[in-house]
């Protein structure tokens, strides 16, 4: 089997799998096809990158691979289990177990400290595989934030805020980490350190990440990109390839000429 790119990916090393995704929105008498049979493959300790304009279904497609919505038709495979007709019990387990968010605007519980934020997925694991503290205090460590760990989120600036959230996401070691525009909400500086915590995560734990961004510059340091245009799979390729520079022309071009909208800015 293979990726969208080519790339050959054993089977035991696919993490995430999606299969001719179609997902509709009704809105009043109007049906918008949010996606249009997307058919992507990611294999285990993939950094990949998905990327496209305002309206073209990435975030559609992130809340279908999280499992926080169905598609209309389609199948989504985690870690090989298919999640795409299980309740909300076991979705729930899933997405407990096997796939970390991460948010732009971080979502701490803000009563509760570094520490407890990071511990509580583990708490709700059906089968805890940790001990809650100790795994909290060993990730924040590792993220440079031991002396952060009594600190409620309000008592952290911005890029301290993202890394626990990244630190709760990896809490339960899941396959998959999934950001939804993990820099969209930070400055340059805590923006880098951010993306090199991400990069760290991967090439230490081989966990496959997963990116989604409007920003370039997030973009270019991914090692696989996607491109989504309308729904649909436009491109899939290393973002520093000929063909890449040639797709991101494409959506210059296209923005100038106001066939698709320019994404919003931050």
């Amino acid at each position: 089997m293979s990726n969208n790119n080519g790339a050959a990916v054993n089977a035991n090393n696919i993490v995430l799998r999606t299969d001719n995704l179609t997902k509709e929105i009704k809105m009043g008498e109007v049906t918008v096809q949010a996606l249009r049979g997307v058919s992507l493959t990611v294999g285990r300790g993939e950094f990949l990158g998905i990327i496209g304009p305002s309206g073209s279904g990435k975030s559609t497609l992130l809340g279908l691979i999280g499992g926080l919505d169905t598609p209309t038709q389609g199948r989504i495979y985690i870690d090989g289990e298919d999640i795409t007709d299980l309740n909300e019990v076991e979705l729930t387990r899933v997405r407990n177990e096997k796939i970390g968010f991460v948010f732009q605007f971080f979502n701490l519980v803000p009563t509760l400290t570094a520490l407890e934020n990071v511990a509580l997925p583990i708490q709700f694991a059906r089968k805890a595989k940790y001990s809650p503290h100790k795994r909290a205090k060993e990730l924040l460590g590792l993220f440079g934030l031991g002396d952060r760990m009594n600190h409620r989120p309000s008592q952290l600036s911005g890029g301290q805020q993202q890394r626990v959230a990244i630190a709760r996401a990896l809490a339960n070691n899941p396959p998959l980490l999934m950001c939804d525009e993990p820099t969209g909400n930070l400055d340059s500086a805590s923006s880098e350190l951010v993306m090199n915590t991400l990069r760290d995560v991967q090439r230490a734990t081989g966990t496959t990440v997963l990116i989604v961004t409007h920003d370039m510059g997030v973009a270019s340091q991914v090692d696989r990109l996607v491109t989504l245009i309308d729904g649909q799979i436009a491109n899939d390729v290393d973002p520093r390839s000929t063909a890449q520079k040639m797709a991101v022309q494409m959506l210059k071009e296209k923005r100038k000429t106001g066939e698709i909208a320019a994404p919003p800015q931050q």
